[in-house]
Protein backbone atom coordinates (compact mmCIF):
# COMPACT_ATOMS: atom_id res chain seq x y z
CA UNK A 1 0.00 0.00 0.00
CA UNK A 2 1.38 3.57 -1.11
CA UNK A 3 1.95 5.67 1.96
CA UNK A 4 -0.14 8.54 1.75
CA UNK A 5 0.42 12.55 2.20
CA UNK A 6 -2.04 14.95 2.53
CA UNK A 7 -0.83 18.27 1.74
CA UNK A 8 -3.11 21.40 2.71
CA UNK A 9 -3.15 25.31 2.77
CA UNK A 10 -3.67 26.36 6.59
CA UNK A 11 -4.84 24.16 9.16
CA UNK A 12 -8.86 24.30 9.75
CA UNK A 13 -10.26 27.24 11.07
CA UNK A 14 -14.09 25.82 11.31
CA UNK A 15 -14.67 23.48 14.02
CA UNK A 16 -16.61 20.78 12.26
CA UNK A 17 -13.97 20.57 9.81
CA UNK A 18 -10.73 20.47 12.07
CA UNK A 19 -12.98 17.69 14.13
CA UNK A 20 -14.13 15.82 11.17
CA UNK A 21 -10.38 15.60 9.94
CA UNK A 22 -9.01 14.36 13.24
CA UNK A 23 -12.13 11.56 12.97
CA UNK A 24 -11.16 10.44 9.90
CA UNK A 25 -7.66 10.80 10.11
CA UNK A 26 -7.93 8.34 13.46
CA UNK A 27 -9.86 6.18 11.47
CA UNK A 28 -7.10 5.91 8.51
CA UNK A 29 -4.52 5.24 10.56
CA UNK A 30 -5.16 1.78 11.37
CA UNK A 31 -5.50 1.03 7.33
CA UNK A 32 -3.16 2.38 5.89
CA UNK A 33 -0.14 4.84 6.31
CA UNK A 34 -1.27 8.43 6.11
CA UNK A 35 0.12 12.04 7.37
CA UNK A 36 -1.19 15.20 6.91
CA UNK A 37 0.80 17.94 6.32
CA UNK A 38 0.04 21.84 6.14
CA UNK A 39 1.72 24.43 4.36
CA UNK A 40 1.58 28.03 4.95
CA UNK A 41 -1.47 30.44 3.56
CA UNK A 42 -0.78 33.42 1.30
CA UNK A 43 -0.69 34.45 -2.15
CA UNK A 44 -2.28 31.40 -4.57
CA UNK A 45 2.07 31.29 -6.38
CA UNK A 46 3.59 30.83 -3.21
CA UNK A 47 1.26 27.99 -1.97
CA UNK A 48 1.59 25.76 -5.33
CA UNK A 49 5.45 26.41 -4.93
CA UNK A 50 4.92 25.16 -1.35
CA UNK A 51 2.78 22.30 -2.09
CA UNK A 52 4.99 21.26 -4.99
CA UNK A 53 7.78 21.14 -2.47
CA UNK A 54 5.81 19.56 0.21
CA UNK A 55 5.32 17.26 -2.96
CA UNK A 56 8.27 16.39 -4.98
CA UNK A 57 9.20 12.92 -5.69
CA UNK A 58 5.67 11.89 -5.28
CA UNK A 59 2.91 10.47 -6.99
CA UNK A 60 0.79 14.23 -7.25
CA UNK A 61 -3.10 13.97 -7.18
CA UNK A 62 -4.39 17.47 -7.01
CA UNK A 63 -7.86 18.20 -6.20
CA UNK A 64 -9.74 20.23 -8.70
CA UNK A 65 -13.29 20.56 -9.87
CA UNK A 66 -12.24 20.01 -13.22
CA UNK A 67 -10.49 16.94 -12.69
CA UNK A 68 -11.84 13.39 -13.30
CA UNK A 69 -14.43 12.06 -10.43
CA UNK A 70 -14.09 8.92 -8.84
CA UNK A 71 -16.94 7.20 -7.19
CA UNK A 72 -16.25 5.74 -4.51
CA UNK A 73 -15.79 2.13 -5.44
CA UNK A 74 -13.84 3.03 -8.65
CA UNK A 75 -11.82 5.05 -5.66
CA UNK A 76 -11.27 1.50 -3.89
CA UNK A 77 -10.09 0.23 -7.48
CA UNK A 78 -7.96 2.92 -8.01
CA UNK A 79 -6.51 2.46 -4.80
CA UNK A 80 -5.74 -1.08 -5.96
CA UNK A 81 -4.05 -0.35 -8.68
CA UNK A 82 -1.27 1.80 -6.97
CA UNK A 83 -0.86 -1.21 -4.54
CA UNK A 84 -0.40 -3.59 -7.46
CA UNK A 85 1.71 -1.06 -9.57
CA UNK A 86 3.79 -0.22 -6.60
CA UNK A 87 3.55 3.22 -6.55
CA UNK A 88 5.10 3.63 -3.16
CA UNK A 89 3.93 7.26 -2.31
CA UNK A 90 0.77 9.47 -3.14
CA UNK A 91 0.75 13.54 -2.32
CA UNK A 92 -2.87 14.76 -2.26
CA UNK A 93 -3.03 18.24 -2.68
CA UNK A 94 -5.75 20.44 -1.45
CA UNK A 95 -5.23 24.38 -2.26
CA UNK A 96 -6.54 26.97 0.12
CA UNK A 97 -9.49 29.78 -0.54
CA UNK A 98 -8.33 30.76 -4.27
CA UNK A 99 -7.57 27.07 -5.48
CA UNK A 100 -4.90 25.92 -7.43
CA UNK A 101 -2.67 27.85 -9.99
CA UNK A 102 -1.71 26.71 -13.45
CA UNK A 103 1.23 25.79 -12.78
CA UNK A 104 0.73 23.35 -10.31
CA UNK A 105 -1.58 21.89 -12.00
CA UNK A 106 0.64 21.35 -14.70
CA UNK A 107 2.65 18.87 -12.21
CA UNK A 108 -0.02 16.99 -11.30
CA UNK A 109 0.00 13.46 -12.35
CA UNK A 110 -3.79 13.18 -11.29
CA UNK A 111 -6.31 15.72 -11.08
CA UNK A 112 -8.83 14.67 -9.23
CA UNK A 113 -12.69 15.96 -8.49
CA UNK A 114 -14.51 15.19 -5.94
CA UNK A 115 -17.57 16.62 -7.37
CA UNK A 116 -18.86 19.30 -9.70
CA UNK A 117 -20.05 21.52 -6.92
CA UNK A 118 -16.57 23.39 -5.63
CA UNK A 119 -16.32 22.90 -2.15
CA UNK A 120 -14.65 25.27 1.02
CA UNK A 121 -10.64 23.49 1.07
CA UNK A 122 -11.63 22.60 4.34
CA UNK A 123 -14.82 21.26 4.02
CA UNK A 124 -12.94 19.23 1.02
CA UNK A 125 -10.51 17.60 3.25
CA UNK A 126 -13.09 16.02 4.96
CA UNK A 127 -14.46 14.36 2.00
CA UNK A 128 -11.38 13.59 1.14
CA UNK A 129 -10.31 11.96 4.25
CA UNK A 130 -13.79 10.04 4.14
CA UNK A 131 -13.68 8.82 0.68
CA UNK A 132 -9.97 7.47 1.29
CA UNK A 133 -11.75 5.81 4.32
CA UNK A 134 -14.73 4.36 2.69
CA UNK A 135 -12.35 3.01 -0.39
CA UNK A 136 -10.26 1.42 2.22
CA UNK A 137 -13.02 -0.09 3.95
CA UNK A 138 -14.45 -1.11 0.59
CA UNK A 139 -10.77 -3.18 -0.14
CA UNK A 140 -11.15 -4.89 3.14
CA UNK A 141 -14.65 -6.32 2.68
CA UNK A 142 -15.89 -3.96 5.59
CA UNK A 143 -19.75 -3.40 5.61
CA UNK A 144 -19.14 0.87 6.23
CA UNK A 145 -19.93 1.13 2.42
CA UNK A 146 -23.61 0.02 1.15
CA UNK A 147 -24.54 -0.06 -2.21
Amino acid sequence: MPKFRIITVGKPKLAYAKLGAEEYLGRLKHMLPVEWKTVKAGAQKDEGEQLLKASEGWHRVVLDERGRSWGSRELASILEDWDMNAVKEVAILIGGAEGHGPALKAKADVLWSLGKATLQHELALVVLLEQLYRAQTIRRGEPYHRD
